[in-house]
């Protein structure tokens, strides 16, 4: 059952699992409020084991862009397109969160977002690999966060309905 994420009422509802669940939940929280002040955009997100298609796609793509795949388990995802992007979120047990921004204009961005909650280490997949910037939250706290960019052509994800 898909929910809608209110920033301003931060809910760990999906995310209970985690040993880091509150600041997870404010990382969410974070770019819920990010897509509503930009696109006017509520950002929904969908347990992982209704979300078979959108965590093939993003394990897709980490695999065949840098041989990543990731331990954790995932909670929770989150599939859109706004403007001319095409978005996907993973949200997993370990306090990490991935993106996949996917421009659907072939000149346009393309790159794996990784976010790693307040308190979290860096996921042994990630370590030794990326360099993490360090980012202020009113929601989540400090974020640290990485991307690379995305170098092949993938499929469009469609939106579920």
């Amino acid at each position: 059952m898909s929910m809608i994420v209110d920033f301003k009422q931060v809910s760990v509802e999906g995310l209970e699992s985690s040993p880091y669940a509150e600041a997870l939940a404010g990382v969410r929280a974070n770019e819920a409020r990010y897509y509503w002040n930009k696109y006017q955009h509520r950002f929904t997100v969908t347990p992982a084991e209704e979300s078979e298609e959108t965590l093939e796609y993003v394990n897709h793509v980490l695999e065949e862009e840098r041989g990543l795949k990731f331990a954790s388990l995932p909670l929770q995802t989150s599939r859109f397109q706004v403007a001319s992007l095409n978005m996907a979120y993973v949200f997993y047990q370990s306090g990490l969160s991935v993106n996949v921004m996917y421009s659907l204009d072939p000149e346009g961005k393309r790159a794996v977002g990784f976010k790693l909650c307040e308190g979290m280490e860096v996921p042994a997949e990630l370590a030794d690999r990326f360099k993490f910037a360090r980012q202020k939250s009113k929601l989540a706290g400090t974020i640290r966060g990485s991307y690379f960019v995305i170098k092949n052509e993938y499929p469009v994800l469609e939106e579920r309905a």
